[in-house]
C-alpha cells in the first residue's frame, strides 16, 4: 500500500517524502548559511521529484551535521534567517516540511530542536528532543510535551528525534494524543542500523500508527550515516525502505491515516493501545483500568529508582569529553 511510493495518490492518501540528505560539516556562520540553502534546494528537489508529495521530512542534524559544536555563532532561532528560508521554501513549494535545527537556550545548554511548517509557512509544530543520546549529546531536555497537530489532509502528525524513539512510551504518547503519523529524525550511523530498523516497526504496530523514520546519510570523513529512510504502516509492515545508503535518495511512499482510524476502532485482535487501558475486558466490564505499573507509578511521584541503580557506570558525559553538569534541570545560568 504505497501506490508505486506516491506515485498513484488516493483521495485519502497522503505521500511522504524521507530525504536521507547528506551529512554536512557545519562550523562557520557561512557554512550554516550554505547548508541551509543546501537544505532549501532539496525541498525543490522534492517537489520536482514528486509532484503528488504532501510532507518532505528532513533528518536530526540536517542543517549543523554531528559535531555536536555549542558554539552560539551556529545555533537557531525560531525568528532566525534559517526557519526564514525553510518557510519560503515550503511556501514556494506548496508543500509541508519538517526540519531540525539546533537552537539557542540562554541559560542553558541548546535544545535539539524539530519543526513542521505548512504550504503557507507557518510553523504547526515545534518539539524539543525528550531524550537527548546520552552520553555524546549535550542538548537540553525537551520541556515542550510532545505535540500533535493536523497536517496534510487533515492527518494527525507527531514527531520525535532520533533515541527518542528507543523508548515505547514516547511512542505510545504521541498515539495517545491522537498521532495518525509520527515522525521520527534521527543522525544514527550504521551501528544502529538494527535497533532503528525494529523499534520503528514495533512504534507502528504497538500504536497502530503509521510510522515515518529517517536518518542523515554518508560520511562527512569522521561519522558515517546510513540513511535508512523507512515508511511502516500501522500493521508493522515496511512498507517503503531506502537500504542503498545512497544520499540525498528521498525515499516515497503514499500512506493512508483514514485506514489507521478505520483500525484503531474496528480492530479486536493487537488492539493494543485501546487494550492496554482496558485490561482483560473479555471478563471485566470496560476491563482493568488501573496502573500496575511500578516504573509508572514511581516515576509520576519523582521516585524512580532502578534496582541496580547504585551501580550503573555512565551517568553523565564526562566520558565523552563533556564537562560534569551541576545544574539542575529547569534552573538557569547567566551563561551556559
Amino acid at each position: 500500500m504505497s501506490g508505486l511510493g506516491g506515485l498513484n495518490k488516493s483521495p485519502n492518501g497522503v505521500v511522504i517524502g524521507l530525504v536521507q540528505l547528506q551529512l554536512p560539516v557545519v562550523k562557520t556562520r557561512e557554512d550554516l548559511a550554505a547548508q541551509t540553502a543546501r537544505i532549501v534546494e532539496m525541498v525543490g528537489k522534492a517537489r520536482r521529484n514528486m509532484g503528488t508529495m504532501d510532507l518532505v521530512v528532513f533528518p536530526e542534524y540536517a542543517l549543523h551535521g554531528l559535531s555536536m559544536d555549542t558554539n552560539p555563532e551556529i545555533m537557531c532561532s525560531l525568528d532566525g534567517p534559517e526557519v526564514a528560508a525553510f518557510k519560503q521554501a515550503c511556501i514556494d513549494n506548496d508543500i509541508w516540511g519538517c526540519f531540525s535545527i539546533m537552537e539557542k537556550n540562554p541559560g542553558g545548554m541548546p535544545f535539539n530542536s524539530g519543526i513542521i511548517i505548512d504550504p503557507e509557512g507557518e510553523v504547526k509544530l515545534y518539539y524539543r528532543k525528550f531524550h537527548p543520546w546520552v552520553p555524546v549529546e549535550p542538548w537540553e531536555p525537551g520541556d515542550v510535551g510532545i505535540p500533535v497537530i493536523e497536517g496534510p489532509k487533515g492527518a494527525k502528525l507527531a514527531l520525535i528525534i532520533c533515541h527518542d524513539g528507543m523508548f515505547p512510551e514516547m511512542a505510545r504518547e504521541a498515539a495517545y494524543r491522537g498521532a495518525e503519523i509520527m515522525l521520527r529524525t534521527a543522525g544514527y550511523t550504521a551501528p544502529i542500523r538494527e535497533s532503528w530498523r525494529f523499534t520503528n516497526q514495533s512504534n507502528a504496530f504497538c500504536n497502530l500508527m503509521v510510522t515515518a523514520n529517517v536518518c542523515m546519510c554518508g560520511s562527512d570523513g569522521s561519522f558515517d550515516s546510513m540513511g535508512e529512510g523507512m515508511i511502516v504502516n500501522f500493521d508493522g509492515t515496511i512498507i517503503a525502505h531506502g537500504t542503498s545508503g545512497r544520499a540525498d535518495e528521498i525515499i516515497t511512499a503514499e500512506v493512508r491515516p483514514d485506514l489507521v482510524r478505520e483500525a484503531r476502532l474496528h480492530w479486536g485482535v493487537e488492539n493494543n493501545i485501546y487494550q492496554f487501558g482496558h485490561r482483560g475486558y473479555v471478563a471485566v466490564k470496560g476491563g482493568a483500568q488501573d496502573c500496575p505499573y511500578t516504573y509508572m507509578t514511581d516515576l509520576a511521584a519523582g521516585r524512580y529508582r532502578l534496582p541496580w541503580e547504585d551501580e550503573v557506570k555512565v551517568t553523565d558525559g564526562t566520558g565523552a569529553g563533556f564537562d560534569a553538569p551541576t545544574r539542575a534541570f529547569g534552573e538557569r545560568t547567566k551563561e551556559a
